[in-house]
C-alpha cells in the first residue's frame, strides 16, 4: 500500500488532494498500492515500520508487508508525482506500468 503522512493545514497536501485523491484509486497505481492515511502527528500503526519518521508533508511511503520499500517527500505536482509514483513503484514491486 501507499502510505500519505500528512496534516492539518498543509498547502501540498491539499494540493494533491484536489489534484489527485480523486482519481488515484481508479489508476492502474492505486489499484497495486491502494492509498492509506496517517496524520503526521499521531503514531505510527503497530503493522508499519518505517526507515526513518516523516517529518515533511506530505510524505508518501510504499510499504509492503508492514515495511518500508520507499518513499516521495512532499508534493512536486501532478506530472511529477505520477512519474515518480511509477517509477517507485517499477524499481519496488512487480508493478508493469501503463502502456
Amino acid at each position: 500500500f501507499l502510505l500519505m503522512a500528512e496534516e492539518d493545514g498543509c498547502f501540498w497536501c491539499e494540493r494533491w488532494n484536489t489534484e489527485i485523491a480523486e482519481i488515484y484509486p481508479k489508476t492502474p497505481e492505486g489499484h497495486h498500492a491502494p492509498l492509506r492515511r496517517l496524520d503526521v502527528h499521531d503514531p505510527l500503526p503497530e503493522d508499519v515500520t518505517l526507515q526513518r519518521a516523516a517529518f515533511y508533508t506530505p510524505t508518501f511511503v510504499l510499504v509492503r508487508d508492514g515495511v518500508e520499500l520507499a518513499r516521495i517527500e512532499g508534493y512536486p505536482g501532478e506530472d511529477f508525482f505520477w512519474g515518480l509514483l511509477g517509477k517507485m513503484l517499477k524499481d519496488h514491486t512487480d508493478f508493469q506500468g501503463t502502456s
